[in-house]
């Protein structure tokens, strides 16, 4: 019985083999309605989102050096210098309370002004998420800089 199974097995394969694939099928779409497909998607009704400018990120800054932590308040466009470093808050954002899985970010530049240096240095620019810290990392070896809450509103919350 077992001589019989890598037969069987081979002969299935090669039945499986034979058989031609299919041709892709195409489809056309009239310009009209993809155009109007593609409206569909955006969303236009936005009353009720907290703008942009009127919302409040709070962003905690370490000091490794001296264990020193401090909160940070800011609204996009803002910058704020703090001993040496320089923190620009360009936007922040929150998914709406039914919205899985929650998530809370900020789009942050971090300037450092080095000992020894004329200029501030950038040493981050880019998107930090509450949730996952370590997805994108300001890595310096003594500040640390995460998002702790992004105060913004969604109609129906």
């Amino acid at each position: 019985m077992r001589r019989l199974y890598p037969a069987l097995l081979i002969g299935f394969a090669l039945t499986a083999c034979g058989s031609e694939p299919e041709a892709p099928q195409t489809v056309e779409v009239p310009l009209g309605e993809a155009a109007d497909a593609e409206e569909a998607i955006i969303p236009t009704d936005t009353d009720g989102v907290t703008p942009n400018a009127e919302r409040v990120a709070t962003l905690g800054l370490l000091n490794k050096r001296n264990n020193i932590s401090e909160d940070i308040e800011m609204k996009p466009g803002e910058t704020r210098e703090i001993g040496p470093v320089i923190l620009t808050l360009a936007s922040c954002e929150r998914t709406a309370a039914w919205e899985m899985p929650q998530e809370t970010g900020a789009f942050v530049q971090v300037d450092i002004l080095d000992r020894g240096q004329s200029d501030h240095a950038r040493v981050f620019s880019g998107w930090l998420f509450k949730e996952s810290p370590s997805m994108n990392v300001v890595e310096h070896p003594i500040y640390d800089v995460w998002v702790k809450d992004c105060a913004m509103s969604w109609p129906g919350e």
